[in-house]
């Protein structure tokens, strides 16, 4: 018997990491009330799922203010497919490590404690999610007589510092390590002519150097000719300088991976259901669910402690399997 049976989603059982909720997090929706059949978060309670007979909504959590929800789509696996959105960060590049001491390091500044370190509790909440949502969740916790502003202004300066030392050679040792089997696993989509796009929440002065580093190590050239489309985060509001759209919208809100497909690699929502999306993390995994394509959720990040394996498709323990499944051999 299941445990959890939502709408669009399925029915799961008691130790699918799921929660059911009376209430949704704003308040708005109780269960059993206005023909709400059922509320159930994700295990990190970002994501809530509001069922009623025949469809579900999504409430998406924000950190800074700004909810949101989203249709739920329903989501299947058709062959052949025709593109590949691939996460960057725990799924095609090992730095989940870096940035998370990034930071504890902007933590420790804004504390004046050098030796301060996060905690284990910490961790699903300073990854997968933009810099703004992370470092308020710190000074929520650790330093909050600081501000957003300053706390901002104290990462870049860190990240400044040390990407700059990595593109001299004299950075964090092991700072952006290709996840094994990547480079085979991206020859192996070249030669099926599957289209590839790369997503990331990520801001781009922070993501592009992990994959043009990646890229070295691996031999495989320049990134952009590879790719048939990247997007990242954007760029940071600064004072002085105009930044892009990316801090409200990142995931585990939708919008990253449509664009990837929609825009960049002009997928119609009719086609949608010939994507596959890859993500090691759970807020990577709520993304692509949202966007209405098939999610594969692959081992080594937070998608198992965060309570969203659930919501994938399939979750494989390396790219083996996952191209498997695009073959339809799995």
């Amino acid at each position: 018997m299941h445990r959890f049976a939502i709408p669009e989603i399925g029915g799961f059982g008691a130790d699918s990491g799921l929660k059911a909720l009376d209430a949704c997090g704003d308040g708005y929706f109780k269960t059993g009330k206005d023909g709400v059949v059922s509320i159930t978060a994700t295990g990190d309670g970002k994501v809530e799922f509001i069922a009623f007979g025949d469809r579900t909504i999504a409430y998406v959590h924000s950190a800074l203010g700004y909810p949101a929800y989203y249709p739920v789509k329903p989501v299947r696996l058709e062959y052949p497919v025709k593109a590949v959105l691939m996460d960057l960060d725990g799924t095609s590049v090992r730095s989940e490590e870096f940035w998370i001491w990034i930071i504890e390091r902007t933590t420790a500044s804004l504390r004046g404690e050098p030796g301060f370190r996060l905690g284990e509790a910490d961790l699903p909440f300073v990854s997968g999610h933009s810099v703004s949502e992370h470092l308020k969740y710190c000074i929520d916790k650790y330093c909050p007589s600081s501000t957003l502003e300053e706390a901002r202004a104290v990462y870049f300066e860190h990240t400044h510092r040390e990407m700059a030392e990595i593109l001299a050679g004299r950075g964090r040792e092991g700072a952006f390590t290709p996840v094994k089997g990547v480079k085979e696993f991206l020859l192996a989509l070249k030669e099926r002519n599957i289209k590839i796009g790369l997503v990331t929440s990520g801001l781009y002065e922070k993501a592009w150097p992990e994959i043009v580093s990646a890229f070295k190590t691996l031999g495989m050239g320049e990134p952009k000719e590879f790719y048939d489309s990247a997007i990242t985060a954007g760029y940071p509001l600064r004072k002085g300088e105009t930044g892009t759209l990316g801090e409200l919208s990142p995931k585990p809100h939708p919008w990253l991976y449509a664009e990837t497909a929609a825009v960049g690699l002009g997928i119609s929502a009719e086609e949608r259901c010939r994507v596959i999306g890859i993500e090691d993390s759970g807020a990577g995994v709520c993304s692509i669910r949202l966007a209405g394509f098939y999610t594969v959720g692959i081992s080594g990040g937070n998608i198992l402690k965060s309570g969203t394996g659930a919501l994938c498709g399939a979750y494989c323990e390396g790219f083996g399997e996952i191209l498997s499944i695009i073959d339809g051999k799995a």
